[in-house]
């Protein structure tokens, strides 16, 4: 719970960035990590509130109190066993996680919430510093193989868990190298690869094998699979791109936030072959999303050198303080700014884009759009109609579209059989993961639709139990919260 008499005495710290005109210069990350006495301080914060909403805030069911408390008291190998506990990454998720947790923190109610995601972090990064993140062998392997389909963070956790539980576990990717959108989605400066890669050699030590380059579906066949493995997870994520079906559309400058986002993370390692090259450099970019996705291309154009950078956004401006209608301690949707927002983006919200104005080569030079508002009627779908009177024509030179995901793609369903929902994702429930196919699981976006980093983590690792339970009988690994058991 941290000092009795914390929350009183220490206000909320968080890390500080490195000034806009040094960071935009490269793609390393740039937070300056706070020193460990503040940390503790951080952990002191924590309450004794009785009932911890942190819990149910995170998907993980991260214990958040104990390994709070154990930093303020400076125990760091004992904060590293409980977060690791509950949570196979919390080096991606204390970098990425936009903190549901804090949002539900009981001293969030009418004061700054403890930081949760920042002490996370440091835990996990004093540990590796520290050399206490080792491989973990099972005790004894079962005779069961397992093919894993996606190296994102749902893949890779049900991978660790089902190895832990000593079953054979092999990893298949499309891309050329281990961890889906960490890797070639989420940029570097957000996250280094080496955080990946350093994570990726301790599953490979402990067993886990993974065959990059080869497209399930396409390379190797779902018949093969079933024939080959006991069971099968898809952890291939929501990767159906949302398209924006208006005129102009198929000019040359209207790109896809996940073409420009994964070349620039390839360019950034040193790829050389990147095929037609995707820059923002001297350009005017207008960046046509408002989430996460639409953030991250604001930095790799600023990065890239752009003209300007606009940021376009069709729901309202959200207000800073938590709605009336959203109370703690659920997820408000309020105004969020990203360290990419400030580095030179202008944000534009309500706002809708109607067409597209190519040249005579058909290249992009300018985008029209118009203002909307949202009729609300009680028991009803919000309304979205155009404020007369307010087209106006903007000059772009790229236009990056950071729509979001919608779906699964249709190939392995097709090829297993499989039951999708109505929203294109593969269908399975939370009980047991299981899809109507008998010894083929699915968890992560693939299974619940675009989400987060924290939700893929705690649905391959339920996935996992279940899927050890269908090859054994039974299962000792762990559900939501429960830490990690090996098997007796």
């Amino acid at each position: 719970m941290g000092k009795t008499t914390g929350f009183m005495e220490f206000e909320r710290k968080d890390e500080s960035y490195a000034p806009v005109e040094e960071r935009i210069k490269n793609y390393n990350e740039f937070t300056k990590p706070l020193k460990e006495d503040e940390l503790k301080d951080q952990g002191a914060r924590c309450m004794d509130c009785g009932i911890p909403f942190c819990h149910s805030g995170c998907p993980l069911g991260n214990l958040i109190p104990d390994f709070n408390d154990a930093v303020y008291q400076g125990k760091w190998e004992k904060a590293t066993k409980i977060l690791h506990s509950t949570n196979n990454f919390p080096e991606f998720t204390g970098r990425l996680c936009p903190a549901p947790c804090e949002e539900a923190c009981v001293l969030g109610i009418n004061e700054d919430p403890v930081s949760i995601e920042n002490i996370e972090k440091n835990i996990v990064e004093t540990a590796f510093k520290n050399n206490w993140i080792k491989a973990a062998l099972p005790l004894k392997r079962t005779d069961k193989k397992v093919a894993v389909i996606g190296s994102g963070p749902a893949g890779l956790a049900a991978a660790q868990q089902l190895n832990r539980a000593g079953h054979s576990v092999t990893v298949f990717e499309r891309d050329e190298k281990p961890g889906g959108l960490l890797r070639f989605g989420i940029p570097d400066f957000k996250m280094e690869k080496n955080v990946i890669d350093r994570r990726l050699e301790i599953l490979e030590e402990e067993g886990i094998v993974f065959k990059t380059g080869i497209h399930v579906g396409v390379d190797v066949k779902a018949a093969n699979l079933q024939e080959d493995f006991d069971a099968v997870v898809l952890c291939g994520g929501a990767t159906v791109r949302r398209e924006l079906p208006i005129p102009g559309a198929d000019l040359k400058g209207v790109v896809q936030a996940m073409d420009f986002l994964p070349q620039n993370n390839r360019r950034v390692a040193g790829v050389k072959d990147l095929g037609k090259e995707i820059l923002a450099t001297d350009k005017d970019v207008i960046v046509i999303g408002g989430g996460d996705t639409g953030s991250d291309c604001i930095g790799t154009s600023i990065r890239h050198g752009a003209n300007s950078v606009s940021n376009f956004e069709i729901m309202p401006m959200a207000t800073a303080e938590r709605p009336a209608n959203q109370p703690w301690p659920f997820w408000p949707m309020r105004l969020r700014t990203s360290s990419s927002h400030k580095e030179g983006a202008e944000r534009f919200f309500s706002i809708s884009t109607k067409k597209f104005v190519g040249d005579a080569k058909g290249n992009l030079k300018g985008l029209v759009t118009t203002e909307v508002e949202w009729e609300t009627v009680p028991g009803k779908r919000p309304n979205l109609k155009e404020v007369p009177g307010t087209e106006k024509e903007w000059k772009c030179d790229l236009a990056l579209l950071a729509l979001g995901f919608t779906g699964s793609e249709t190939t392995l369903a097709e090829q297993f059989g499989l039951e999708m929902d109505e929203r294109s994702n593969l269908k399975a429930s939370e009980k047991d993961y299981k899809t109507n196919v008998p010894g083929v699981f699915v968890a992560g976006d693939q299974r619940r639709g675009q989400s987060l980093i924290v939700w893929a983590i705690s649905e391959g690792r339920q996935a996992a139990h279940h899927v050890d339970s269908y090859l054994m009988g039974c299962s000792n690994l762990p559900l939501k919260g429960d830490g990690d058991l090996p098997r007796a």
